[in-house]
């Protein structure tokens, strides 16, 4: 059962700023209503600019939640674009190896970068919500497909099986306080969309928002982030892909079906896709180009053996589950369950 979080700003400092703050008041409130004690790690409430400053003080507020017995969990306030950054702050002597410790840590979108540094640690993460994103919920409650699984992880601090939405949601266009307790719009959703190969798969499952692993070898964004990642070698070399289950889901961005196709060349030349056992791809923001990325995977990927299931509620498309990274996992696209062996 968790008792204590620590909440960190790896990526973006927007939590820290004025106008979010009943936004923060509202995640906050429903954490305590769990009997679960937050604390905000010293830099995580400094604002944009101190925060897109100072990677290294965000370094520092990870390594300090890793080294604090009464840590039971770490939860990213929210995702952004730089968080590779902390890089020669965690890497260059050891520091987040000789800091990590069995503790739960959550995020989702530029956090990937951070999935990959703890997986390269040897820890196992779990990936699909933030605070400001789901537990600082405008309606009057948490969504419930995220609410559930929020509430497995901190009662049960894994999760065991994951199913289909019956829902989703289109994202807000507003974030204003008069938007408390309005609930966002809502669609009929259509479960587990297997695109080719054995609807059975198993493995370990590793990757992230597919922007993110962009940048990782794309300088468009940052110049120095591919070089970064390949100086701390932060991307598995494909044998550490043997087996395992890959990830994808897409930004808020909504990256174009152009983009898609690069990002996912790169993870071809890679030597991802010949190494994998099979691919979760999540449901695109609002849909957007949800029928082009289903024909690019199939299309660049090449493999029509390799099992593909899309529209998994995962990632930026509102509600999210939460997906264990670690452990083995069962897909079962018949039966539209996602199953995981937890010790």
């Amino acid at each position: 059962m968790v008792r204590n979080i620590a909440v960190v700003s790896l990526s973006s400092g927007i939590l820290g700023e004025p106008f979010i703050k009943f936004e923060l008041d509202i995640g906050l409130r429903r954490l305590r209503e769990y009997g679960i004690n937050v604390k905000f790690m010293p830099n995580a409430l400094k604002g944009l600019e101190y925060i897109k400053d100072h990677p290294e003080k965000r370094a520092e507020d990870l390594l300090e939640a890793f080294r604090d017995p009464d840590v039971d969990m770490i939860l990213c306030a929210i995702g952004g674009d730089d968080t590779y950054r902390l890089l020669p702050f965690l890497f260059e002597n050891d520091e987040l190896k000789n800091a990590v410790s069995d503790k739960i840590f959550l995020g989702f979108s530029d956090t990937t970068i951070n999935h990959f540094m703890l997986h390269k640690a040897g820890l196992k993460t779990f990936y699909g919500q933030s605070f400001l994103s789901d537990i600082c919920e405008l309606s009057n409650e948490m969504l419930p497909y995220t609410k559930k699984y929020f509430e497995e992880l901190i009662t049960l601090g894994t999760i065991k099986e994951i199913t289909p939405s019956e829902v989703w949601y289109e994202e807000r266009k507003q974030f204003s306080p008069d938007q408390v307790g309005v609930p966002p719009v809502s669609h009929p959703d259509k479960g587990f969309e297997l695109l080719q190969g054995s609807p059975l798969f198993k493995g370990k499952i590793l990757g992230g928002c597919i922007d993110s692993m962009y940048d990782m070898f794309n300088g468009e964004r940052y110049e120095d982030m591919p070089v970064l990642c390949r100086k701390y070698s932060l991307f598995p070399d494909a044998g550490d892909w043997e087996g395992r289950i890959l990830l994808l889901e897409s930004s808020e961005e909504k990256p174009t079906p152009e983009i898609y196709r690069r990002s996912l060349e790169y993870l071809k030349e890679a030597g991802v896709f010949d190494r994998i056992s099979g691919i979760l791809a999540g449901k695109p923001m609002d849909e957007t180009y949800a029928e082009e990325y289903k024909k690019l995977l199939v299309e660049v990927i090449d493999r029509p053996e390799l099992p593909i299931v899309f529209n998994v509620n995962i990632g930026h498309a509102l509600p999210r589950c939460i997906i264990p990274f670690g452990v083995e996992a069962a897909v079962d696209a018949d039966k539209q369950v996602i199953t995981f062996e937890n010790e």
